[in-house]
């Protein structure tokens, strides 16, 4: 059965055979700080999420939480991730299973 990393958007997520199931995203009250932080993008972070995300979370692998939190703002969770922007984000993530 096909599995993914912890850290996808997708590890909770049912594989049938080759397609997913209805998403099940692994954002909850025990992953995700409760303190909610606004930033305005620096220049570093233009189109790069994946850097953002190392430096909040540890994880580049976790440039998703941006794109969960800022739906309305993100469209595209690459190409609108712009230098300028203000987004949302919770100040801290710890992926399920870990301590």
């Amino acid at each position: 059965m096909l599995k993914y990393r912890n850290s996808s958007n997708y590890a909770n997520t049912v594989v049938n055979r080759k397609f997913l199931e209805l998403y099940n995203p692994i954002i909850n009250i025990d992953n995700l700080s409760d303190r909610i932080i606004s930033m305005t993008l620096q220049a570093k972070y233009d189109r790069r999420p994946d850097l953002l995300a190392q430096d909040m979370y540890g994880n580049s692998r976790l440039w998703w939480v941006f794109a969960h939190y800022n739906r309305d703002k993100l469209r595209d969770p690459l190409m609108d991730f712009k230098a300028g922007l203000e987004i949302e984000a919770p100040k801290e993530y710890k992926p399920s299973g870990v301590n």
